[in-house]
């Protein structure tokens, strides 16, 4: 199947930022076959093609030079299951939310924890999403790419893709070398909620609920997302703009000396990650603008463009808040979303 490419096409509608971007060339790709066709067509050459998924964790410059990739692959199936597991196998143009969704009304249960984050499946990887407890590769059993330096179809078990905390392979040496064109996820049998993070607690406990179903979990998490988050219909943003700071065990004892208040979970190698949401809100940036971006008055960790941003906008606020950030607590973030 051949690809159609479009000229200078607004890429507005592609990053929930709202960022004003223009593709110089531009296609949507609906089966694996095509990428493998452009491949082995010499179309990439030296230069990597962006891939875009929902467009959800990107920050898009004013243009781009390079070929840009809508992957809209879709399907989603149970391929199979053990005594311990389901495997379920998604395209990776499938809305995240909805696929999780899909997967508990199937009587599925293990994603629930990651419910109502924006993006596709194949963007999930990428990112290693995680939320209330839960990273998205400790669900992932492989997944389908396509190499664009060669055509070739190249499947990856977790080693493979190099997961950390918001990172993978994707993001390094393998960004724009590998199309991410599915995903299989191994799915637990034996479910029991994760429910320790203490907003996910009290939102069961404000429902009267003590013993939760997958859905339950769902539901309580889709709540909070949707008090504490907006709706990138209505403002643009890119979720979470930072990432929580991990640091030292001994950096944490200090800081909780000076600040008694501050949030943090033990990590399995002794390591603090603190929450980055919070640390902002104590310099002084929740619900503060700079121009027409800020940072969002319902949760501080998200930035939001108020109208007409660019992305200088945002690279200064950005700038601003961890110079702040790290003036008040010597602790560096990390910008999360994606900037081509």
């Amino acid at each position: 199947m051949s690809v159609t490419f479009q000229q200078d096409v607004p890429l507005d509608r592609y990053n929930t930022f709202g960022l004003p971007c223009v593709a110089r060339r531009y296609a949507e790709i609906i089966t694996p076959a095509q990428l493998s066709e452009l491949a082995r067509a010499g179309e990439f050459g030296s230069r990597s093609p962006l891939i875009l998924g929902g467009g959800s964790n990107l920050l898009l410059p004013a243009e781009l030079d390079d070929i840009v990739l809508k992957i809209s692959i879709r399907g989603r199936e149970l391929i199979g299951s053990d005594d311990d597991h389901h495997f379920v196998r998604a395209g990776a143009g499938e809305n995240w939310h909805d696929f999780v969704r899909w997967t508990l009304d199937m009587g599925w249960p293990g994603l629930e924890n990651l419910s109502l984050i924006p993006g596709t499946v194949g963007a999930a990887p990428v990112q290693n999403i995680g939320a209330y407890g839960l990273e998205m590769c400790e669900r992932m059993l492989m997944l389908e790419t396509v190499d664009l330096r060669s055509g070739a179809r190249v499947t990856m078990d977790f080693d493979a893709c190099r997961f950390g905390y918001r990172d993978s392979l994707f993001k390094h040496e393998g960004a724009g070398r590998f199309a991410i064109t599915a995903v299989t996820f191994r799915l637990p049998k034996r479910w029991t909620p994760l429910t320790r993070y203490l907003d996910v607690a009290k939102e069961l406990a404000a429902r009267g609920i003590i013993d939760p179903t997958p859905l339950d979990v769902s539901d309580a998490i889709i709540a909070i997302r949707l008090r504490k988050l907006p709706d990138p219909e209505k403002i643009g943003n890119a979720g979470s703009f930072f990432k929580n700071p991990v640091v030292s065990a001994s950096l944490h004892d200090a800081l909780l000396a000076r600040f008694p208040a501050i949030p943090a979970h033990r990590q399995f190698d002794g390591s603090m990650k603190l929450a980055a949401g919070w640390l902002i809100e104590q310099a002084g940036w929740k619900g503060r603008d700079l121009g027409p971006v800020g940072m969002f008055e319902g949760q501080a960790l998200v930035m939001v463009n108020r109208g007409g941003a660019t992305r200088l906008d945002v690279q200064k606020l950005a700038e601003t808040v961890q110079a702040d950030v790290l003036d008040k607590f010597g602790v560096r973030l990390e910008i999360e979303p994606v900037q081509p």
